[in-house]
């Protein structure tokens, strides 16, 4: 799993960068993606935030890339904990 996280305080950039980033995955919470971990994905996210974003983003903006291993561990609470467990409706 891959986690980014952003703050950018200029709201039509942050518009913009969260409409990129959530191409690649789902939103946590605000400024927040959780992102399949693929080296592919990774790659070309940093290679859009080298080329393109980088050029955009002025000394008060910031992203952070979290590469989790399978070894973490997440501990969920509330609505968070559902979300990985499969569901299953039978009428």
């Amino acid at each position: 799993m891959i986690i980014v996280s952003y703050d950018i305080s200029n709201n039509k950039k942050r518009a913009k960068f969260n409409k990129y980033i959530r191409k690649f995955g789902h939103m946590l919470q605000y400024s927040v993606y959780e992102i399949e971990n693929s080296e592919r994905i990774l790659n070309n996210i940093v290679t859009d935030l080298n080329n393109k974003w980088l050029k955009i983003f002025d000394q008060t903006d910031s992203v952070y890339i979290f590469r989790m291993s399978a070894s973490c561990k997440i501990d969920k609470y509330g609505y968070s904990k559902n979300e990985d467990s499969d569901l299953l409706i039978v009428k």
